[in-house]
């Protein structure tokens, strides 16, 4: 399964996401979630009255390259708010490559099990 980095901001279709679901969207714990949010300014998701927090999908795209970065490449905190500084465009590029590649891959697989049941 991929998680975040197979997610296309297109694949966002409505305007606010809980907490819940943002967080199964991006493959954390809610938790993981309220910790970045404390930690990247880039993250500041709207809340309600009653102090619940709703997530666009600017906010979750933002959140996919946190995942990248620091849940793939391994990143620290600190290089990773660094990276989306100076760097977020080509993060994104990167992720799309790795997005396209992970599709190729996936697609390659299905055909050798394929050709696996024909030779059987």
């Amino acid at each position: 399964m991929q998680i975040a980095i197979g997610m296309a901001p297109s694949d966002l279709t409505k305007k606010y996401y809980k907490i819940k679901d943002a967080a199964e969207l991006i493959g954390v714990s809610q938790t993981t979630l309220r910790f970045w949010e404390s930690e990247f300014p880039e993250v500041q998701p709207y809340r309600s009255p009653k102090n619940l927090r709703y997530y666009t999908p600017d906010d979750i795209e933002t959140l996919r390259l946190i995942y990248y970065l620091v849940k793939i490449r391994g990143l620290k905190i600190e290089a990773a708010k660094e990276q989306l500084r100076i760097n977020r465009a080509n993060i994104s590029k990167r992720m799309d490559i790795i997005e396209k590649l992970q599709d190729v891959r996936d697609e390659l697989e299905l055909m050798l099990k394929a050709l696996e049941k024909r030779r059987t």
